[in-house]
């Protein structure tokens, strides 16, 4: 026999030496790790057959499936690409400026939603609402109306002549209620008459008597 025959006869014998050996280190490797085998065998079934599942799972889906899947992945991209303004993206940053800000005002709304001070303010909101639908024009003209004399009212108050009259009969007011006033008859008032205080006073109320009768004659 040749030494190539040889050599190509002796081969078989050194793969089957090869794969005892291999197998022996197998078995030896389970032999000392049996728990950690076993858990890669378990695991290594788990996903194969979460891999089934999958695959029949796409398998059983007909063709307006796939459509209504597409149409759906389609619609949220647009809603994406909507969403993707800068408005929205200066909403965001005052969000975050403003986190703490946000966070207060929302546990105020808690604490009134738990104590149902909101649900109050609510119905009150709405009894606004009804009631200012339930106004007709006519109620609308009067309030108008109403509206107007009072900032006429307060334009007049708001003269400097007519804030200072009203300033001094304040005073006066308050000074002449420090004390009890003593009764005063007919003598008393010809003898307070002397007093030039007294006489100022009365003029000023003459002045007011006749600009009052003047305004109502208009």
């Amino acid at each position: 026999m040749s030494e190539q025959e040889q050599s190509t006869a002796e081969q078989p014998e050194g793969d089957a030496g090869t794969d005892v050996s291999a197998g022996s280190g197998l078995e030896s490797l389970v032999a000392e790790n049996p728990e950690e085998v076993a858990r890669f065998l378990e695991r290594l079934g788990l996903v194969n057959d979460l891999l089934d599942t999958a695959e029949l799972a796409t398998s059983a889906m007909d063709d307006r499936m796939v459509q209504e899947l597409t149409g759906t992945a389609t619609n949220l991209g647009a809603a994406a690409d909507g969403m993707a303004t800068e408005d929205l993206a200066k909403l965001g940053e005052s969000t975050g400026e403003n986190a703490a800000e946000l966070a207060d005002a929302i546990e105020g709304m808690a604490k009134l939603q738990r104590s149902g001070t909101l649900d109050d303010l609510l119905a009150l909101g709405d009894a606004v609402a009804l009631g200012t639908a339930a106004m007709d024009d006519e109620m609308v003209m009067k309030l108008t109306a109403t509206g107007s004399k009072l900032g006429e009212l307060a334009d007049t108050a708001a003269d400097d002549d007519v804030a200072r009259s009203l300033e001094a009969m304040l005073e006066a007011l308050g000074e002449a209620s420090d004390e009890e006033p003593t009764a005063v008859g007919a003598f008393g008032l010809l003898g307070a008459m002397r007093d030039p205080e007294v006489k100022q006073g009365m003029g000023f109320l003459v002045a007011v008597a006749r600009a009052l009768g003047r305004k109502r004659r208009r």
